[in-house]
């Protein structure tokens, strides 16, 4: 019981958490892991729960998602699964103890990515249309899918940065794609995972169910929250406090 009611508030926060400024990952991967789930299980399960929530807001997002810059959308898509692959590609082979080690580091630059994200996108948008040519901007767009497929932590605010850098402008339309993009990323891994048994699924339908329902709630709630400043402080406190144990437990 006392694991039913830890994931189901873990799954709620986590789901107000994406819908509001994002984040979910760093409340359910740890809850997972202090439940007994082994580290790349835990990784592997918070992605798929993640992904009805992902599903639910690129849908809300339909009618703003767009092309901007030199790539089209269909390429953004492919490259972000072929990137997404990779990744999950790169954790399957990943030994559980060497991952233990890479936790922390993950845990840190998820955290620093949540705190800084507003300064960060504000400062590349300040710098014009920074990387524009096709080349470049697919590879921007295929690292930090990589980076998704193998660790789920901080991705909303890579994607907004990198989309920032390669000439997207319109905010609406670049939260619908990250939406659209996390979804994407989290089907493919989640289908290389649950190929390999990676995924804890009784504590995945809990989480899931319960993202779901928080993610519905987030949204609906979204638009009265006024202090979203707080809410960030609350989770960069959470993913601080987490990534010191993770340290030196």
């Amino acid at each position: 019981m006392l694991s039913i009611f830890l994931l189901s508030i873990a799954g709620l926060l986590a789901g107000v958490v994406n819908a509001i400024a994002g984040g979910g990952t760093l409340l359910s991967f740890p809850v997972l892991i202090w439940l007994g789930v082994p580290p790349v299980m835990a990784n592997a399960t918070a992605t798929l729960t993640a992904l009805p929530g992902y599903m639910g807001s690129g849908w809300a997002y339909r009618q703003d998602i767009r092309a901007e810059g030199s790539l089209s959308l269909r390429r953004i898509i492919a490259l972000a699964a072929i990137g997404g692959l990779a990744g999950a590609g790169l954790l399957l082979i990943t030994p559980g103890d060497a991952f233990v080690g890479i936790v922390p580091w993950l845990l840190l630059t998820a955290t620093l990515l949540f705190a800084l994200g507003p300064r960060l996108l504000a400062r590349v948008q300040k710098r014009g249309h920074g990387v524009t040519g096709p080349r470049l901007s697919a590879l921007a767009i295929g690292v930090v899918a990589a980076y998704g497929g193998y660790f789920n932590g901080g991705l909303g605010i890579m994607l907004l940065a990198v989309f920032a850098m390669i000439g997207f402008r319109d905010l609406h339309g670049m939260n619908g794609l990250k939406n659209l993009l996390s979804a994407v990323l989290a089907l493919v891994s989640t289908a290389s995972y649950a190929a390999a048994g990676l995924i804890a699924w009784e504590p995945a339908l809990i989480l899931a169910l319960a993202t779901t329902l928080g993610g519905y709630v987030g949204a609906r709630q979204a638009r009265r929250i006024r202090r979203t400043e707080l809410l960030r402080a609350a989770i960069v406190a959470v993913g601080a406090v987490l990534t010191l144990l993770f340290f030196f437990l």
